[in-house]
């Protein structure tokens, strides 16, 4: 079974790749394959509670 991959964006101004990086990757920091800029992959977001007052 193949890994969940993560796409995230370069954040310098001059690339902007989009890279996928697998989902163990989450909080760690990779290198953009573009320019070489270490980049810091997020954790993962908890769900936002459902509001059953509507």
């Amino acid at each position: 079974m193949a890994d969940k991959m993560v796409r995230i964006m370069c954040p310098n101004l001059t690339c902007r790749k989009v890279l996928a990086v697998p989902e163990v990757a989450r909080g760690k920091t990779v290198r953009c394959k573009g320019c070489a800029t270490n980049i810091r992959v997020p954790e993962a977001q908890a769900p936002k509670p459902v509001d059953k007052h509507n």
